[in-house]
């Protein structure tokens, strides 16, 4: 985990999420503790309200703002704790807030588009939350790899792992981490063709999240709301060639994340509206929204939301070279080369 640049360097590995659990990539887990004194629930608690303001910055800013200052608190402060001593209970709540940092970790780089980083982060928090026991923790990184792996071309593997996630949480109660899931089954299912399957899945997502008590979820799952499920559910239909409930989707996130200042958010469903557009031959609408799209990933560190840019810069070609096309390629090509 220390390495750098040896992360930096490592390409995603589709099979590398079969066994994800492997006792090589977290040695610090398996060795002996070093001298020091013994680690408190309050150092734990301390990591976990660190965990609380990094999200926030992820959220709002996109993942290329806090992270480096996120690598640098896990390396100088939280590993080495897990390399002291501490009671078991110490112990497996240090795991836990351990693994939502690695995990967040993963997710920044998911976000920045390094996705061999992100997919070792990932697993390593798969096996931090192994450690401490929270199968909540271990079901929600599962959804994170869940979302890599279908985006990156692999949607049966993404699907596989959503149902991995949903088995896990047997006994566990999260709806939010179960609609998260479900939403992603759907991502999956539409990329590959089947619509019946992906349209059950978002109904399945909607029904769980109805049970989301506020305030009883984990911090992790503060995030799973309206703004994020309506855009992923947005985004399936889009692949299932279903404009109109694509944009109804679509529209529900907007509001959510304009009510949130969200700009990540915003800016990907607003691309996912311009695609809406676009298939029903409206240009002028999707150009109007692209450019709402273009101004939102400006106020964000975020690769997807430039990759939700050329997204709609790829769909508008077949308009050929009408001015409104030539007009968002050449605000998208100011943002781009920024």
């Amino acid at each position: 985990m220390d390495r750098r640049n040896f992360l930096a360097a490592s390409p995603f590995v589709a099979a590398a999420a079969v066994g994800p659990s492997r006792d090589w990539l977290l040695a610090t887990l398996d060795q002996e503790p070093s001298a020091g004194l013994r680690v408190r629930l309050e150092d734990v608690t301390d990591v976990r309200n660190m965990f609380s303001r990094f999200q926030e910055i992820d959220v709002m800013q996109g993942g290329g703002s806090g992270r480096l200052l996120l690598t640098r608190y896990m390396n100088t402060h939280v590993y080495p704790l897990l390399r002291r001593t501490h009671a078991e209970d110490v112990r497996r709540a240090l795991c836990g807030a351990a693994g939502e940092q690695t995990y967040l970790l993963g997710w920044m780089a998911f976000d920045s588009g390094e996705h061999g980083t992100a997919q070792r982060y990932l697993i390593q928090s798969l096996r931090l939350a192994e450690e401490s026991g929270d199968v909540r923790l271990g079901a929600h990184v599962l959804a994170g790899m869940a979302d890599q792996t279908t985006v990156l071309g692999n949607p049966e593997e993404g699907r596989r792992l959503t149902q991995a996630g949903r088995q896990g949480l047997k006994g566990a109660e999260s709806p939010a981490c179960l609609a998260d899931l479900w939403a992603l089954e759907a991502r999956a299912l539409a990329v590959l063709g089947n619509e019946s399957g992906a349209a059950r899945a978002i109904v399945e997502s909607e029904r769980a999240f109805e049970q989301v008590v506020p305030g009883a979820e984990p911090e992790w799952a503060r995030f799973i709301d309206g703004a994020y499920l309506h855009g992923e559910y947005a985004t399936a239909l889009r692949d299932l060639d279903r404009p109109a409930d694509s944009a109804e989707h679509a529209r529900q996130s907007i509001t959510h994340a304009q009510a949130q200042n969200r700009a990540r958010r915003g800016a990907m469903s607003h691309a996912t509206l311009a695609v809406s557009h676009l298939r029903n031959g409206d240009l002028e609408s999707a150009h109007a929204t692209g450019v709402r799209t273009l101004e939102l990933a400006r106020r964000v560190k975020s690769s997807r939301s430039t990759e939700a840019v050329r997204d709609v810069q790829r769909r508008m070609i077949s308009f050929g070279r009408h001015p409104l096309v030539a007009d968002f390629n050449e605000r998208a090509r100011q943002l781009l080369a920024a």
